[in-house]
């Protein structure tokens, strides 16, 4: 059985509408046809245009941020190699100005422990930083427990072991 023969009944039948029916029909079908470009093609093009200028504006913050960290990047690696003794002065150095007798410092071989008594949380955040950059020294592990926020904020307790440079 062939196409023709298939379609025959069909096209009998569609002959016999009114014209009136006929029109309505291809309206219908033309705006079924206009709906599914629109779905398919149009609207997922706007959406995806309305979403660049934020998407460029994230972009854009997020490659300030990743260039200000090479810069920083490349200004820590221009610094002079530490010794370890002057990592654990600086360490110790920067231990004591920053928490005082909230903090005890302890050296085990090329690692350094630095148990924290309620030390504030931007406290703790300045001497990661002043560790990182004065001392080289990295935390290798953190052991750390939120104490109760008072009036400066959240505080910290627990043990932090730094890494130092090879002796």
């Amino acid at each position: 059985m062939s196409l023709s023969t298939r379609l025959e009944p069909l096209l009998a039948h569609w002959r016999r509408w009114p014209s009136r029916e006929k029109n309505a029909l291809k309206i219908a079908v033309g705006l079924v046809l206009v709906l599914a470009l629109w779905t398919l093609s149009v609207a997922p093009s706007l959406a995806t245009l309305r979403r660049a200028d934020a998407q460029a504006k994230t972009l854009a913050t997020e490659l300030q941020q990743v260039k200000a960290m090479q810069t920083e990047a490349q200004a820590l690696q221009t610094q002079p190699v530490l010794s370890f003794d002057e990592a654990v002065r600086a360490l110790t150095t920067n231990t004591q100005q920053t928490f005082g007798a909230s903090a005890q410092f302890k050296l085990a071989g090329e690692q350094a422990s630095v148990t924290l008594k309620d030390v504030p949380a931007d406290a703790l955040a300045q001497w990661l930083v002043q560790a990182r950059l004065n001392a080289r020294s990295v935390p290798l592990e953190a052991q750390l427990v939120r104490g109760s926020a008072s009036a400066g904020g959240p505080s910290w307790s627990g043990v932090l072991t730094m890494g130092l440079p090879a002796r």
